[in-house]
């Protein structure tokens, strides 16, 4: 089971975070702090207490937007321990993700949070701990939230890829799921464990692999053109051969082709135009 310490400067989120972390049995005990002082203290008496002290802290759930150091910067603070605790970002704002992972947090979650999200990142700490977990019971739902100025929120169903029409794909924004037609989507940008959907009308971020959609999204004529972007044949305008370099247009993004892929893009382009 976990002991967890939840970071969040504002107190009514904090008490809701704190609520959701401590309906959960795989949670033996949350904590909170309501600013990084006093969250590097609590941190520290952990780590000097060891793994099996009284004070033990095994995942930190961090906000990161925060008056003083944001949670990205008690991260990197965190990082310079030898065993650190986990750490799961809460947070409004998801164009941090890529930070994020690359300072080896567990999960990204966005808030409004949601308790079977909220579960989720429960999940993925345990696992990555190695420690058994008791599945929270699929049916419950959270009583009355003690904080009155945030209400619980009776949660969406979890929605998966594999559960809609393969011509959509579920991304999630602030609590609320949309779907977004696969037609839609130009090109595709990886961004540590997350993937970014560029569509004519702005970018969605979802926690699949840009390797894992090239998979499933090579019938529908997307292409690998760089370790960090996959392209839909159809929506490329132009290709550009620049001193030894290719780029291709999307749109209003000029993207660069990778040596390896440049011959094979070419080719599949011929193709697709006299196809």
């Amino acid at each position: 089971m976990l002991r967890v310490l939840a970071v969040d400067d504002e107190k009514p989120l904090l008490e809701e975070l704190l609520y959701l972390l401590r309906s959960d049995p795989r949670v033996l005990s949350a904590e909170g702090a309501s600013d990084a002082t006093e969250a590097l203290r609590r941190v520290t008496r952990a780590l000097e207490s060891g793994p099996d002290g009284a004070d033990a802290i095994d995942v930190v759930f961090l906000d990161i937007h925060m008056a003083g150091l944001t949670g990205l910067d008690i991260a990197r603070l965190l990082a310079g321990f030898a065993q650190p605790p986990l750490i799961v970002f809460v947070t409004a704002h998801e164009g941090f993700a890529v930070q994020a992972f690359d300072l080896k947090a567990v999960d990204y979650v966005l808030k409004p949070v949601r308790p079977q999200r909220l579960a989720e990142a429960v999940r993925r700490a345990c696992a990555q701990l190695g420690r058994a977990e008791e599945a929270p019971p699929a049916a419950a739902e959270p009583a009355a939230s003690p904080s009155a100025t945030v209400p619980a929120q009776r949660p969406a169903p979890e929605v998966t890829v594999a559960d809609r029409a393969p011509e959509q794909i579920a991304v999630e924004l602030g609590g609320v799921t949309r779907f977004v037609a696969i037609a839609d989507i130009a090109y595709v940008e990886a961004q540590g464990d997350y993937a970014r959907l560029h569509t004519d009308e702005g970018s969605h971020l979802v926690r699949i692999p840009v390797s894992t959609l090239e998979e499933r999204w090579a019938a529908r004529g997307f292409v690998r053109i760089h370790r960090r972007h996959l392209v839909a044949l159809s929506r490329i305008d132009e290709i550009r051969l620049d001193a030894g370099t290719t780029s291709v247009r999307v749109g209003s993004a000029e993207l660069q082709v990778s040596r390896r892929h440049a011959r094979e893009l070419r080719d599949l382009l011929m193709r697709h135009a006299t196809g």
